[in-house]
C-alpha cells in the first residue's frame, strides 16, 4: 500500500486473557484504515513477552518496509489485563494501609488487607484540623511492615481532598515505601471508596511499572518512539507517566478496549440501545451503548466487592469463552468458568465450548473453526461415557454457556435501569436501556452469532475485524483526563488535590473564576504530559454558602472538569 509521507500511523495493542492482539492503523488524509494486524497467545507468567511477540508478528505482517512504517507511528495505546489478573490470582503486593479519620466510625470497618494502622487525628468536612495527628502508632507499624519485606503503602485521611496535610505527614513516615496518597487519586469525598482506591493503586503499582518498562523497551526495539498511552476503565486513554502514578485507573482497561473497538467498527450503535458482547477465549465481556455513547457505572469501579472512586464503564464479565472447559457430571453439562488451554480443535487436550459449537454447526452447514474432526472425536468419546448422543451433548453444552451469558446480560440491564442512566456523553434519565441489537466481537464470534441471535431474539451484528476489535479500538481511543478543585473563600484557599496544588484566593472569588481556573489547570497539566490542545469541559459545579471561622459569610465551591473520552474516528475499508 502506498501512503503519503505526511500521513501518520497509530498502533493499538490489547493484552487479553487468551490472546494479545496488535493493530497498525493509518490515520490518513481521507480517513482511517487498518494496515496490518497480528495475534499471539498471551503468556500470563510474562505478559511483557506477549507484547514483544505480537510486535514481532506485526512486523512480519506489515512486509519488508515495516521499519519505515513503525518509524511513522504517531501514537500507541495499550489495553492490558495485567493488574486485574494479579488481583484475581492474589499476586498483588501486600499493602500497609494507614488510615486517619478523627471522630466518628472506626476506620477499621473500611480497612482492606492484613496490615492496617489507624493513626489518631482528624479534619472536619471543610479540611480544618479538629485533632492533631499522632504518628507514634504508625512509626511502629512501618517498622513491622519493613520486617515483613513489604514495599507498598497507602495513606488515606478522611476529608483529605479538602486538606491533604495529614496524608502528607503519614506519607513522610513511610518514605522508604512506594506510597499512594488518597487525595492524589480523586477529589471526590467518600472515605471508604478512597480507601479502596488507594489500596488497590498501591497493590498493583510495582507490577504496573515493570510492565510499562518492558513495553517501552519492546516498542523501542522495533523503532517505535511515539507517545504511548494506556486505556483506562472509563474508555479513555492516559499517558504512561500519568498511568504510573495512578495505575488503579487502568485495572479494568480490557472491557473498555472491547467497547471502544465496537464504537470504531459499528456505526449502527449511534442509534438506540445496543448490547455489546466480546467473547474471548476465557470470558465474555459485556456493556451497553445508548445513542453512540457507552453507559458508565456512576457508583465507581468495583474491585473484589469494594467500590472505588475510579470512573468506569458499566461492564460485566462472565466466565464463558471459546476455550471454556467442558465438564459433565450428575447435574448436567457445563461450559466454564475454568479454562485449561485451547479447544481440541486448536490442539488442546480438553474439550471446550468451541468444540461443542463445531459439532453443532457442522450438522447444519454452519461456520466451524480449527480442526473439526478433532472436536468430533473428543465430543464423541465424552458422549459415549455419558450415555448421550453426540448432538445432544453438544447442544446441552452450548445451551449452558449461552444461558449464562444471557443471565449476566439481563442482570446488567436491570442494574443500569435501577437508577438514572449516565453515559460518557450525558445524563439519559428520561428512558430505559432496552437493547435493540447485539454487537458481537471476539475470536468465536462467527461460530456463535446465529445461536446468540436465536437465544436473545435480537439481531446480532458481527463487524469486520471482529477478532481484533479490542486492538483497533485501543489504537483509535482518544486521551482523556479529569480534575476536581475546591475553593473556600473563608479560608482563602483553592486546592486541586490530584495535582497537590494550593493557591490563595480572595473573599470575592466566584464560581465562574473557579471553573475557568479548573479548565486552565487541567489543560496545562495535560500539555506537560504530551496531550496539548485538549478540549476541557466542566462536568459539575457546586456552590454552598457557609460561615467562616471569623463569622463572615463565605463560599464553598467545587468544580469538576474533564476531557471527555471518545474515539478519533471510524475505520474505512483499506484500498
Amino acid at each position: 500500500m502506498t501512503t503519503s509521507n505526511n500521513e501518520k500511523f497509530c498502533l493499538g495493542i490489547d493484552a487479553g486473557g487468551t490472546h494479545t492482539d496488535a493493530a497498525l492503523l493509518l490515520d490518513g488524509e481521507d480517513g482511517r484504515s487498518l494496515i496490518a494486524y497480528a495475534k499471539v497467545k498471551t503468556c500470563h507468567e510474562d505478559l511483557p513477552s506477549s507484547v514483544s511477540a505480537v510486535l514481532t508478528a506485526l512486523d512480519d505482517a506489515t512486509g519488508a518496509d515495516s521499519t519505515a512504517l513503525f518509524a511513522r507511528v504517531g501514537s500507541i495505546t495499550i489495553g492490558t489485563t495485567l493488574a486485574v489478573n494479579a488481583l484475581v490470582q492474589g499476586k498483588e503486593d501486600a499493602v500497609g494501609l494507614a488510615l486517619s479519620a478523627g471522630p466518628g466510625l472506626n476506620p477499621l470497618r473500611f480497612g482492606i488487607g492484613e496490615h492496617v494502622c489507624v493513626v489518631p487525628g482528624g479534619l472536619d468536612h471543610r479540611g480544618v484540623e479538629v485533632s492533631p495527628l499522632e504518628t507514634r502508632e504508625m512509626v511502629a507499624a512501618v517498622l513491622d511492615w519493613k520486617k515483613k519485606s513489604m514495599s507498598a503503602c497507602a495513606c488515606v485521611g478522611k476529608f483529605s481532598p479538602r486538606n491533604p496535610a495529614h496524608e502528607r505527614v503519614m506519607a513522610a513516615e513511610a518514605a522508604d515505601f512506594r506510597v499512594t496518597q488518597g487525595h492524589q487519586l480523586s477529589g471526590r469525598l467518600n472515605f471508604p471508596r478512597r480507601i479502596a482506591t488507594a489500596y488497590y493503586n498501591a497493590a498493583v503499582e510495582r507490577l504496573h511499572s515493570i510492565f510499562l518498562d518492558a513495553v517501552e523497551k519492546s516498542l523501542s526495539n522495533v523503532g517505535i518512539r511515539a507517545p504511548t498511552f494506556l486505556l483506562k476503565a472509563d474508555g479513555g486513554a492516559t499517558s504512561l507517566s500519568l498511568s504510573r502514578r495512578c495505575p488503579v485507573q487502568s485495572i479494568l482497561s480490557g472491557p473498555a478496549a472491547s467497547v471502544m473497538g465496537i464504537l470504531v467498527l459499528c456505526p449502527s450503535v449511534d442509534q438506540g440501545c445496543s448490547l455489546l458482547l466480546d467473547m474471548g477465549g476465557t470470558t465474555t465481556d459485556m456493556a451497553l451503548v445508548m445513542d453512540g455513547s457507552p453507559v458508565i457505572d456512576w457508583d465507581g469501579m468495583l474491585l473484589n466487592g469494594r467500590r472505588t472512586l475510579v470512573r468506569s464503564l458499566a461492564t460485566v464479565s462472565v466466565g464463558v469463552g471459546g476455550d471454556s472447559l467442558l465438564t459433565a457430571d450428575s447435574a448436567g453439562v457445563h461450559a466454564g468458568p475454568l479454562r485449561e488451554g485451547p479447544a481440541m480443535a486448536f490442539g488442546g487436550r480438553r474439550l471446550t465450548l468451541m468444540d461443542a459449537l463445531n459439532v453443532l454447526n457442522v450438522a447444519c452447514d454452519g461456520p466451524v473453526a480449527g480442526d473439526m474432526p478433532a472436536s468430533t472425536r473428543g465430543m464423541a468419546a465424552l458422549a459415549a461415557c455419558c450415555g448421550r448422543s453426540l448432538e445432544d451433548l453438544a447442544a446441552a453444552t452450548v445451551e449452558d454457556g449461552l444461558g449464562r451469558i444471557q443471565k449476566a446480560a439481563t442482570a446488567l440491564v436491570d442494574r443500569v435501569n435501577a437508577r438514572p442512566i449516565y453515559t460518557l456523553a450525558a445524563l439519559k434519565a428520561a428512558r430505559q436501556a432496552m437493547p435493540e441489537r447485539i454487537v458481537l466481537v471476539g475470536g468465536p464470534a462467527a461460530c456463535v452469532r446465529e445461536r446468540l441471535e436465536k437465544r436473545f431474539g435480537l439481531p446480532v451484528e458481527t463487524p469486520v475485524y471482529a477478532d481484533v476489535a479490542n486492538a483497533v479500538g485501543a489504537g483509535l481511543t482518544l486521551p482523556t483526563a479529569s480534575l476536581e478543585i475546591y475553593a473556600n473563600t473563608g479560608q482563602g484557599v483553592l486546592r486541586a488535590p490530584a495535582l497537590d496544588l494550593e493557591e490563595r484566593i480572595g473573599r470575592s472569588y466566584t464560581m465562574e473564576a473557579a471553573a475557568l481556573r479548573a479548565r486552565e489547570l487541567l489543560a496545562a497539566h495535560l500539555a506537560e504530559e504530551a496531550m496539548p490542545n485538549a478540549v476541557v469541559e466542566v462536568l459539575e459545579a457546586d456552590l454552598f454558602a457557609t460561615i467562616s471561622d471569623s463569622s463572615y459569610g463565605a463560599k464553598d465551591i467545587r468544580v469538576a472538569c474533564q476531557v471527555a473520552p471518545g474515539i478519533a474516528g471510524r475505520l474505512r475499508p483499506c484500498r
